[in-house]
């Protein structure tokens, strides 16, 4: 279908919401609102946002914004393979590395789902090559260490990933296969602090960059190559030690420097391709790959349950639209994400990076300026940690920040013990329970600095424990709100102009005789001296 985009403003049922009367959270909130107000999400985990400030009144005009604004056939037609990259002229195919869900996809020759499908058995059948000691580093040890060298969605989503699986892995008496580590900052301080702790005749380095010119990347390959070759170990050989994640068509495929590669393509934007073989390799080969599939499972299920119509059954569309409402009628400028689960530790900074990457436009789907705000700040830390960091500014600051709490009923592990009447597990989820509570309420007190104005919204996801499974479910169900505000923001949320120019600017600088600017070259000379 052509589905005729347009700008928020331009929506009727936009200026329709923003007529309503705003609401206050603390005077809606209410043990039935809290027991009304959620939506299943996959795998069993719900959506909680009985302390936004939507009442049922809001909820119509984001029905309403939803159907006019064509979210859902906007993510059909992008399932099917349209072109919704627009700056780039490119498909957005990342829901087909976990599953199918529209038409079948054919670009490049070849269908793009058995295309995946394909590169995930080849990773599976090389992890268990690894694994098995069939496939042995140069000297004919084992490879017990995984360094993966990337950098942006090479590197965050992967991570966090693999330090979200971690504890889960250990709770089954399922030891990782492979410990699995990261460099990504061109810093020599990153990469000199993992080589510190991996041995050069048992460690396998994948190297991760779609193109196969990444700056940051290629610096790092060739600082670990030096540094193995300055270990002086006999018969000790790079090459055999480091495989690729690249396109087919990058300067690094089928290359002779590598034991072998694994192909991804420019239909998944790096944010994007955590469930590609950009995490898939260095997931299967730290956890199994099964954990992997796992993830794969609950990310599909997502996807699935973002093409209901209705908004309080599409908890992706849901939270998208409520993030739209405090973005550009409640005129909130960040959002914080908060998980209460140390295993979530290094979550949102890929949230950060998939929202400020995707929404970070100042211009629509056909070039125009657009006439509001477009993408929030995002940040945030693990709870209870960041009760003792920003929730201060948060509570009594003078900007409204919404919030995004993540939490689970149990631990990943069974380390736990009870103390004072309670466990420490317990003590979390309490903390969680009066945060939210804090914030929606508020308090009045004779002392000014003492006081809280409370009202301060808030949603929740909640589940019973972060497995594989709800992981995959979470990750997805981020990427579709994130893709569903696009659309409602009428921008481009899978391309990333906005990192180009520095790119430039740097390989100017470094080229000799380049003719860089003058306050460029003064730049570097002040940090250089």
């Amino acid at each position: 279908m052509n589905i005729p985009f347009k700008n928020l403003d331009e929506a009727a049922s936009f200026q329709k919401l923003q007529a309503i009367p705003r609401a206050a959270v603390n005077e809606l909130l209410s043990v039935q609102r809290i027991e009304a107000c959620q939506v299943p999400m996959a795998s069993g985990m719900r959506y909680q946002y009985a302390a936004m400030p939507v009442a049922d009144k809001h909820l119509e005009a984001l029905q309403e914004l939803a159907d006019e604004m064509h979210c859902v056939d906007s993510y059909q037609e992008l399932l099917s393979g349209a072109v919704m990259n627009t700056g780039e002229s490119r498909m957005v195919l990342h829901h087909l590395t976990r599953g199918q869900l529209g038409a079948d996809v054919t670009a490049d020759g070849v269908n793009k789902r058995e295309f995946y499908i394909r590169e995930l058995q080849r990773i599976h059948e090389f992890s268990k090559k690894v694994h098995s000691g069939a496939l042995c580093g140069s000297t004919g040890r084992p490879f017990d260490t995984v360094v993966q060298i990337g950098i942006g969605g090479s590197d965050l989503g992967p991570r966090a990933l693999s330090i979200a699986l971690k504890g889960f892995a250990s709770s089954q008496g399922r030891k990782p296969a492979m410990r699995a580590k990261f460099i990504s900052n061109v810093d020599p301080d990153d990469a000199a602090e993992v080589l510190e702790t991996v041995n050069p005749e048992t460690v396998l380095f994948i190297i991760v960059t779609k193109s196969g010119t990444t700056q940051e990347t290629l610096a790092n390959r060739e600082l670990v190559r030096s540094w193995m070759e300055r270990c002086s170990v006999p018969g000790l050989k790079p090459d055999e030690h480091m495989v690729a994640v690249t396109s087919e068509t990058s300067p690094l495929a089928k290359s002779s420097a590598f034991l072998t590669s694994f192909y991804m393509d420019d239909y998944i934007g790096g944010r994007y391709s955590a469930t590609s073989a950009v995490g898939g390799l260095i997931l299967s080969l730290a956890f199994g790959a099964e954990l992997f599939l796992d993830v794969l499972a609950g990310a599909h299920e997502s996807d699935r349950l973002a093409l209901n119509c209705d908004i309080t059954k599409n908890p992706s569309l849901l939270d998208a639209l409520i993030g739209v409402y405090l973005r550009n009628v409640l005129n909130c400028p960040a959002t914080a994400v908060l998980p209460y689960s140390q295993a979530l530790s290094r979550f949102p900074a890929h949230l950060q990076q998939l929202d400020m990457e995707s929404s970070g436009k100042r211009v629509n789907r056909s070039g125009q300026p657009v006439p509001y705000p477009t993408g929030p700040v995002v940040f945030g830390e693990p709870g209870t940690n960041g009760q003792h960091s920003f929730y201060q500014l948060l509570h009594q600051g003078t900007d409204m920040v919404p919030l995004q709490f993540i939490g689970f009923t149990s631990s990943q592990r069974s380390f736990d013990i009870s103390s004072g009447g309670s466990t420490s597990q317990e003590k979390l989820l309490a903390n969680l329970a009066a945060q939210i509570t804090a914030f929606t309420r508020g308090q009045d007190h004779e002392d000014p600095s003492k006081q809280f104005p409370g009202g301060r919204p808030s949603s929740l996801i909640a589940g019973d424990q972060l497995t594989p499974r709800a992981l995959g479910v979470l990750l997805a169900h981020f990427e579709n709100k994130i893709m569903f505000q696009g659309f409602l923001w009428n921008i481009n949320s899978f391309d990333q102009e906005g990192v180009q120019l520095g790119k430039k600017l740097t390989e100017q600088l470094l080229a000799p005789h380049s003719g860089a600017d003058e306050s460029l070259h003064a730049f570097f000379t002040f940090l250089k001296q």
